[in-house]
């Protein structure tokens, strides 16, 4: 996914120049991940969550296939990679939550929080060798080159999942309804942990995220065109890969509260970091340790997340954690790019992480539960 969405941003900056245009992809993606996230949570909870993934996986084959032929026929424009960029969101709003609430039922859980670190491990590494494959790719063969490797992406992803299964599948499930979304959210509301770190993540990455804007880096205050472009895009999860790499040779963190908190203080300064550089070496280091310092949010989130959730509700809380994260990327890009219009790219991202550090004083202040969480600490239900 990571691949489309930096050819996506670059093709919109290259064909509009505008940082207000960089802005509205995270409005469009923001649309139909709030409006159906939590009917794909209910959707993921009623049905087969596998069944559910595959399914998904049809429509954003299909808008690859959309972008790489227009983009060839020479009848590509922004409001067509905007109304591909939509269509992917619809996919995502049934295809994450599943995604997020079928891995406990893949391992024992008391081995899951290493699974969680393997899987964000996979994740991590598909995500740094995303976005400087889509470098390459533009620079080399241009454009519909990137759209045309991410359709082969999830044509193999079909694959994959046809061959996986469960150890463990739900012994009862409820049709869809209205009802079975509002236990989900009532839950959440009910658990600070839970809530707390949703929260979190939320509005540090709304704040703290500088994705939207990293072609104006790249272009015009960095100047390192779109292989340096590739680089930049691809070392925040450089970061997090080493991460990874890092956690599963060291025990599993049990403090996972104090470890999240930590983690969002670092992701803020590197943020600042960030916007401040002049130097493209010193933006990658300082992008890597800002990737670097999520992964271990990522990692101790998810944890406490779904060690948290009864098995029957994990799809529905799934998709109420994915509409916290939508709306820290997609918002976050929104504000990124407005107020770099209004401003400059440098104020953005610089207030930007003052405003992350600002956030993760105030949760750390209100939440004394997120505080004090440690893994085993919450019940865990199958």
């Amino acid at each position: 996914m990571t691949l489309l969405r930096s050819a996506v941003y670059w093709h919109v900056f290259a064909l509009s120049r505008s940082e207000a245009a960089l802005g509205w992809i995270g409005l469009v993606q923001f649309v139909p991940a709030l409006s159906l996230t939590l009917v794909g949570g209910a959707v993921a909870d009623a049905y087969d969550r596998r069944r559910v993934m595959l399914l998904a996986q049809l429509p954003l084959l299909a808008t690859a296939s959309l972008l790489f032929l227009a983009t060839r026929e020479g009848a590509i424009s922004v409001p067509v990679l905007y109304a591909a960029v939509f269509g992917n969101a619809v996919a995502m709003a049934f295809d994450s939550p599943a995604r997020q609430a079928f891995l406990p039922s893949l391992v024992p859980l008391e081995v899951f929080p290493r699974a969680v670190t393997f899987a964000s491990t996979a994740s991590a590494l598909a995500f740094a060798t995303g976005p400087a494959l889509g470098g390459l790719l533009i620079a080399g063969s241009g454009v519909e080159a990137a759209y045309a490797a991410y359709a082969v992406l999830v044509a193999g992803n079909l694959l994959g999942l046809a061959c996986v299964r469960p150890l463990r599948t739900l012994d009862e499930r409820r049709a869809p309804s209205w009802q079975a979304v509002r236990e989900g959210v009532a839950f959440v509301r009910r658990s600070p942990v839970v809530l707390g770190c949703m929260t979190l993540d939320m509005f540090a990455v709304i704040l703290g995220g500088a994705t939207a804007l990293l072609p104006v880096y790249a272009n015009d205050i960095l100047r390192v065109g779109p292989r340096g472009y590739g680089l930049l895009t691809s070392s925040l999860e450089i970061g997090a890969l080493a991460m990874s790499v890092l956690l599963l040779v060291r025990r599993p963190l049990v403090r996972a509260g104090p470890a999240l908190l930590a983690a969002v203080v670092v992701y803020g300064l590197a943020t600042v970091g960030f916007g401040l550089s002049r130097s493209f070496p010193l933006s990658v280091a300082l992008y890597m340790l800002a990737g670097a310092a999520d992964q271990v949010s990522v990692v101790m989130r998810q944890t406490a997340v779904q060690l948290s959730t009864p098995d029957a509700l994990r799809g529905r809380v799934s998709a109420v954690n994915m509409i916290f994260i939508n709306a820290s990327n997609q918002l976050g890009a929104v504000e990124s790019g407005f107020l770099a219009a209004a401003t400059s790219a440098t104020f953005a991202v610089v207030s930007g992480g003052v405003g992350c550090l600002v956030v993760v004083a105030w949760m750390a202040w209100k939440l004394p539960e997120l505080r004090r969480y440690r893994v085993g600490a919450a019940p865990q239900a199958g």
